[in-house]
């Protein structure tokens, strides 16, 4: 899988917790999932359940920390792929 069907999923992962849906659209890698998609803590938790979910792999709790933007979701996704 490509970074970019990566990036399609995790968009696609990120809508429901979005509070505006609508800037997925214009987001980039560097899109800020707690900053300009307003998804809070809480709910990043979830955004990491789902990841886990749909790609079949365990994300630890330091790596899940670290998951601020975007392309940080993207490249988490990406290392466990090729692992």
């Amino acid at each position: 899988m490509d970074s970019g069907q990566i990036f399609e999923q995790v968009i696609a992962i990120l809508k429901p917790f979005a509070k505006a849906p609508e800037l997925l659209d214009s987001a980039g890698l560097e899109t800020s999932l707690l900053g300009d998609l307003k998804i809070n803590s809480a709910r990043l938790v979830d955004v990491v359940l789902e990841i886990e979910d749909r790609f079949g792999f365990a994300v630890e709790d330091a790596e899940a920390d670290k998951v601020r933007t975007i392309g940080d979701a993207v490249e988490l996704i990406r290392t466990h792929a090729a692992a």
